[in-house]
């Protein structure tokens, strides 16, 4: 019997395997891979613009048996004067904010719904990430398809209750990146506590490996941040903390890498009470970025390294020289820094913030300190450092945990379970092929 995936990624993820930086298109693009073993796999994004399109690359196109689909924008750059005067006008996206709105990539959730439509098989699942909006149309073209939505923030918990209870109710199941975010799913939605499941992100557990031989000089430790240069993030925190680590180790480096994007303040702020949150209502006047280079003392301008963005496949040389890799985040769904840094046998201090509690055990694998916390954030450094057979234990214990449950088999795993749960087990095609 024909199974096929169809993976609704954001709106503004291209539909090819993703270059960098964009987490959920990593996510789909390495599980579409396992996927194909069972069924077809098709994975939406937008129209690529660059240099490919000038060498005559197909509109859709497949690579490694995932069929890469893109969706044009037309339809949605003619309503660009109507999506700004929806934003200004008081009720015209009714009780949910415009990004969360059914207005909001109209045109691309539309375009998706109908060509699902058109290739009818005998099940189909669709696998949308994060935006609800679109649960609605592809429910609408697509009756008998089971329908996934995928969390990777917090909105579901934080929009208006209504609204999104009405959009649950079109859908078959609910997943998240983290037990954080689904146990409060649970507790808001009790009706759809049933059809709510936990799957992680993964990590490349054969690419992320320890370094062979011992890390850097212990008599100049170094520290690493890696994720977006933005508020919520902490890394105004983190260099409090490390001035007051190099009192300790004079010659310690902090090396920090990162685009800087700034998630929008209607994203976040607008939507998340909490005070460590809204302490960052000041940062919204500033650029982030250069804010953050005016903390470090002239004395360790040299010893603060900020780094673009890179390739995930050029941060292995990073992560495996790091004595201690730190995400000192104030709002955080899973940690994805974490994760990799542990495949690497490397100790991490976090904060107990949202998902990274289920990731860091304390005292294990890394060690945890209370958000905005500064000198407990410098302390928990220097514990590291100041012990190298503790942190080695510590690395070798988050190398184990990956293996067990963060590797990219294990999730693609974890992914057919609940498919599996709603009526579509993959598997079968597999067992229906050797019994042939």
């Amino acid at each position: 019997m024909m199974k096929r995936v169809f993976f609704v990624n954001q709106p503004w993820t291209e539909a090819r395997p993703p270059k960098s930086g964009d987490s959920i298109g990593i996510w789909s693009d390495r599980i579409s891979k396992y996927l194909v073993e069972y069924c077809s796999v098709i994975y939406y994004g937008k129209v690529i613009e660059d240099d490919e399109r000038k060498l005559g690359n197909l509109l859709n196109y497949r690579k490694s048996k995932v069929e890469y689909k893109e969706i044009p924008w037309n339809l949605d750059n003619r309503l660009k004067l109507l999506t700004k005067i929806a934003t200004k006008i008081d009720g015209f996206v009714g009780s949910l904010p415009y990004f969360a709105s059914k207005k909001f990539h109209w045109g691309y959730g539309w375009q998706i719904a109908k060509d699902i439509d058109s290739q009818q098989s005998d099940y189909n699942l669709v696998h949308i990430h994060n935006h609800s909006q679109f649960i609605e149309p592809i429910r609408k073209y697509n009756t008998s398809a089971k329908i996934i939505i995928h969390m990777h923030c917090e909105w579901l918990n934080r929009l208006d209750r209504e609204a999104i209870a009405k959009r649950l109710a079109k859908v078959d199941l609910v997943i998240s990146c983290s037990d954080y975010i689904t146990n409060k799913i649970k507790q808001r939605f009790p009706q759809y506590a049933a059809i709510c499941k936990t799957v992680n992100n993964g990590v490349d557990a054969n690419y992320f490996v320890p370094s062979i031989g011992c890390r850097t000089n212990q008599t100049a430790p170094q520290l690493l941040f890696v994720g977006r240069i933005s508020p919520e993030k902490g890394i105004h925190d983190l260099i409090d903390a490390f001035i007051k680590v190099t009192v300790k180790y004079p010659q310690a480096v902090l090396r920090i890498i990162g685009s800087h994007i700034v998630v929008a303040k209607e994203f976040l702020f607008d939507l998340q009470p909490e005070p460590e949150v809204q302490a960052l209502r000041y940062f919204y006047s500033v650029d982030y970025l250069e804010y953050l280079k005016s903390l470090v003392p002239p004395h360790l301008t040299s010893q603060v390294i900020f780094q673009e963005g890179m390739l995930q496949q050029q941060l292995l040389p990073y992560y495996q020289q790091a004595d201690v890799v730190i995400n000192p985040s104030l709002s955080e769904a899973f940690g994805m820094s974490l994760v990799e840094a542990m495949a690497t046998a490397t100790p991490v201090v976090a904060t107990t913030i949202g998902g990274m509690t289920e990731i860091v055990d304390n005292g294990v694998n890394g060690l945890l300190t209370a958000p905005g916390n500064t000198i407990e954030l410098s302390e928990a450094i220097c514990s590291i450092i100041d012990n190298p057979q503790k942190a080695q234990a510590m690395g070798k214990a988050g190398r184990s945990k990956v293996l067990r449950r963060y590797s990219w088999q294990k999730i693609a795993d974890s992914l057919m379970d609940c498919y599996a749960d709603i009526g579509v087990n993959l598997r079968s095609n597999v067992t229906e092929k050797t019994v042939a």
